[in-house]
């Protein structure tokens, strides 16, 4: 079998994620990466910053479990009360 390393593929906004991080929520700091998609382990409010965006926005009621395609660069602590927040990259 062959050994697939990420340098052969291309990535792109619409390929699978290939890096998932902890999202810990922070109101000036921005995601370590630009996500493709938000995994939400605890359902709740989530205050978000859009990639093409300069004002938040919050996703109210998300539930448990769900994943938002959504290409965030920053999640915000001030109106948040998701937790367990997976970046997906």
């Amino acid at each position: 079998m062959a050994n697939l390393q990420a340098h052969h593929f291309t990535d792109s906004a619409i390929a699978p994620s290939q890096h998932c991080f902890e999202i810990v929520p922070h109101d000036t700091d921005l995601l370590p990466a630009v996500t493709k998609g938000l995994y939400v382990g605890t359902g709740g409010d989530i205050a978000v910053r859009t990639l093409r965006s300069d004002v938040d926005v919050i996703f109210r009621n998300v539930p448990s479990g769900y994943i938002l395609d959504i290409r965030l660069s920053a999640v915000r602590s001030t109106g948040t009360t998701a937790a367990d927040m997976i970046g997906l990259a």
